[in-house]
């Protein structure tokens, strides 16, 4: 008996996707095209940012070129800046941003670890929200009123009581003591160093705070369990586990410190000369900027202004990327441990 030939037929014949698999296929094309274009946005996204940055480093290099081909690398070495002959250098506002952002580094690291430190592990629970807040709010404070305050109050009393203890302490001392010699005024180097630490304590703590917070409560914990004092478990657990973010959060108080402009200019004293006293006014280069940019005439002393940018980019990418490769290093010695 032959087998009926319609139903044979039917069975030659691919069966016809349902309207689940057919739902499916759509779906899983929408799914491409929207994976397609979120990946080319947020390319676009970054590739905006690296194009920013080479559009800034070409105009500051263009715009740097004349100073350099009048004066060559000596721009860089030399301490004279002459507006009326149109002779310019870079040394003076050099010496005075490391200076500044050196003596600003070394008094809000120690104050700022304390901070973090107090708030972490000894701090009472009801204080710890209130003052955790209000660091954090010193942190959105305007620098030009860190400024106004540097000028108006902080410079006069430094100049009628700390000045005169410092130059007569410190000032005695062989080798350091002639950094706290000079003109007792109030403005200068150690001026804008000490306004400049009180500007980056809030970021260099609020960053050590969070960074502390992330240590694993079981081993600090245990730590205690077996006798340890808060100190041992904070150099012997919490540093180790948290030392590249410490890390990190110094440097980005140190790159705040190195572009600081407004709190600079008020302090600084803005004087075109070299001292090895830091009571002595000086300049940076943000503040030199910031006083002749808007006012430059001639082509010279704008490209010279220029070429002041162009090399605060080059210190602050030379920091940046001095910190990047010490928390590689630190990290490759924790890979072989």
């Amino acid at each position: 008996m032959s087998a009926n030939p319609t139903i044979a037929m039917d069975m030659s014949k691919p069966a016809a996707p349902d309207r689940e698999q057919v739902a499916m296929l759509s779906t899983m094309r929408k799914q491409r095209i929207q994976d397609f274009f979120f990946h080319k946005v947020t390319l676009l996204f970054a590739a905006s940012v690296l194009i920013v940055l080479i559009g800034i480093i070409g105009s500051l290099v263009v715009g740097a070129a004349p100073a350099f081909r009048e004066f060559g690398i000596g721009f860089i070495t030399s301490v004279e800046w002459d507006q009326g002959n149109d002779k310019y250098g870079a040394m003076i506002a050099i010496v005075g941003t490391l200076a500044t952002s050196i003596i600003a580094l070394l008094i809000a690291f120690p104050v700022s670890f304390g901070i973090a430190l107090f708030l972490t592990e000894i701090c009472p629970v009801w204080l710890r929200r209130p003052l955790g807040t209000a660091v954090e709010l010193l942190a959105g404070i305007p620098s030009i009123i860190y400024g106004m305050w540097g000028m108006v109050v902080f410079a006069p009393l430094f100049a009628e009581y700390v000045q005169p203890l410092l130059k007569n302490t410190l000032g005695h001392l062989p080798i350091i003591g002639h950094l706290f010699t000079g003109p007792m005024m109030g403005i200068g180097i150690l001026t804008a160093g000490l306004v400049l630490s009180i500007m980056i304590i809030p970021f260099i703590a609020s960053v050590i705070r969070d960074v502390f917070e992330i240590v694993p409560a079981v081993l600090k914990e245990s730590a205690y369990g077996l006798g340890c004092t808060k100190w041992e478990v904070v150099r012997k657990i919490v540093l180790p586990y948290t030392k590249t973010g410490v890390v990190g959060g110094v440097m980005l108080g140190l790159g705040r410190a190195l572009g600081e402009t407004m709190a600079v200019t008020f302090v600084i004293g803005n004087a075109n000369k070299l001292s090895w006293s830091i009571f002595s006014a000086g300049n940076s280069i943000s503040s030199t900027l910031a006083n002749e940019f808007a006012e430059a005439q001639s082509a010279l002393h704008v490209s010279s202004l220029l070429a002041l940018a162009l090399i605060l980019f080059i210190i602050t990418f030379i920091v940046l990327s001095a910190a990047k490769l010490m928390l590689a290093g630190m990290s490759r010695k924790e890979g072989v441990k």
